[in-house]
């Protein structure tokens, strides 16, 4: 990963991703908060040059964007403000293109101008959390384009190396040692959580995706990281279909229990 840099300042990096589905179907689900939400964080859109783009992270966490360019089903860029006080603007532009095949390439470019390297670190960091979202998209327009999608998130932390902190989360989940295509169900004492397992990575950001038969047809996105001299642990679940939302009612209160016995925020630690 690297930043591309070009004579006149502007410093950019560009992701990109073939998925299923028609133009007008993958437009819905990036240019749109209900489709954004379905595989991203909860998102609000308005829809038209001048609206804002409202990205939900977490308590307090809110990213604001203004839309600059729209352009559907194949255009849209909008321009925040959020790398820091003293950063440049950055702008980010979505493409679609649509392919042979029934495919579509959704490429997203992030740009800003600066003299200096100060925000490179920022840009590549972007860069890398792409790539997972992108695979749960990629899972979402292939299942479940056009469902409703009712997602819930939990966190912890825990002390110690990150890799001894997954291996417990992994243990916990019926995880342990998981590879693509198999099919992996978790032990007494969890929530119910069973599923095909859809992408995995290992190292200083593990995570693992699976594509869910319970607690409902979906997405689960488990991914643990350093944070302050501790390990960040997060579950994200992405539910579909007209039950979706009684069953994330039922299911969120279970997994914020499961994580706060196993995975509790340590004093002065935020989660």
């Amino acid at each position: 990963m690297s930043v591309k840099k070009d004579p006149d300042g502007r410093r950019s990096i560009q992701v990109e991703v073939e998925v299923d589905g028609t133009p007008e179907q993958v437009w819905k689900a990036i240019a749109t908060g209900p489709g954004v939400s379905s595989w991203f964080v909860p998102v609000e859109v308005e829809e038209r040059v001048g609206g804002k783009v409202v990205s939900h992270f977490g308590p307090g966490m809110d990213s604001v964007a203004t839309v600059t360019a729209w352009d559907p089903p194949h255009r849209f860029a909008a321009e925040s403000h959020g790398l820091g006080p003293k950063a440049p603007a950055m702008a980010t532009e979505w493409t679609v293109e649509a392919r042979s095949g029934g495919t579509c390439v959704v490429r997203v470019v992030h740009s800003l101008f600066a003299s200096t390297d100060d925000w490179d670190n920022q840009l590549e960091s972007i860069e890398s959390g792409w790539p997972a979202f992108f695979r749960i998209l990629r899972l979402y327009l292939t299942h479940f384009a056009g469902e409703a999608c009712t997602g819930f998130q939990t966190m912890g932390f825990a002390q110690g190396p990150v890799l001894e902190a997954w291996a417990s989360v992994a243990g916990s989940l019926g995880l342990e040692g998981a590879a693509l295509g198999q099919q992996r169900r978790a032990p007494a004492g969890a929530p119910s959580f069973s599923g095909l397992v859809e992408a995995v990575r290992d190292g200083k950001h593990p995570y693992t995706l699976v594509l869910l038969n319970e607690p409902a047809p979906g997405a689960a996105f488990l991914t643990a990281g350093p944070m302050g001299g501790q390990t960040f642990i997060s579950i994200s679940f992405y539910l579909y279909g007209q039950t979706a939302n009684a069953v994330a009612r039922r299911e969120e209160p279970l997994w914020q229990a499961w994580m706060a016995k196993h995975f509790p925020a340590a004093s002065g630690a935020k989660s």
